[in-house]
């Protein structure tokens, strides 16, 4: 289950396990906003599960961060829809071919479908005859910027670290 940080300023900032959740709640560094329907038993305490915590102290969020690279994000980008022919899509093609020199990019990687990916192979789309349906581009928006949502958190937790470091 994922818990919805909310910076000081009460934005958006990023969504974390449970777990670290209620350590940043234990340790002081944050406040639950609202609780979850299954409570959280320990030893000693039952506790209620955190669905979204308040930090106490204001975080500069990253704007500049650019979102890296991974199969789901260009499917997701890509609505799962074909770049090629429109049908649903389940792998991602690279527009100019690696063996060509075409970089893992967010502008050189579209969705594709299993046959139009294995028909065109190694050519261009232009060799093909194929025009593509938009210019791929990198997402934008802060939804992308919560790199939780695809990944697992980290071993490491930015908000626990001592405040000399922060």
């Amino acid at each position: 289950m994922r818990t919805l940080v909310l910076n000081a300023g009460y934005e958006p900032l990023a969504v974390v396990t449970f777990r670290r959740a209620l350590v940043l709640v234990l340790t002081g560094k944050a406040s639950v906003v609202a609780e979850g329907e299954d409570p959280v038993v320990g030893p000693q305490d039952v506790l209620g599960r955190p669905t979204v915590i308040l930090l106490h102290r204001y975080i500069r969020p990253r704007y500049n961060t650019i979102t890296a690279v991974s199969r789901s994000g260009v499917l997701r980008r890509d609505s799962h829809h074909c770049a090629y022919c429109g049908k649903a899509a389940h792998t991602i093609d690279h527009v100019q071919p690696k063996s060509r020199g075409g970089a893992s990019s967010w502008e050189n990687l579209v969705a594709a479908c299993l046959r139009c990916n294995n028909v065109k192979g190694d050519h261009t789309p232009a060799e093909m005859g194929w025009k593509l349906g938009f210019v791929p581009a990198p997402p934008r928006g802060a939804i992308w910027q919560i790199k939780e949502l695809e990944k697992p958190a980290p071993d490491w937790d930015p908000f626990l670290l001592p405040e000399s470091a922060a």
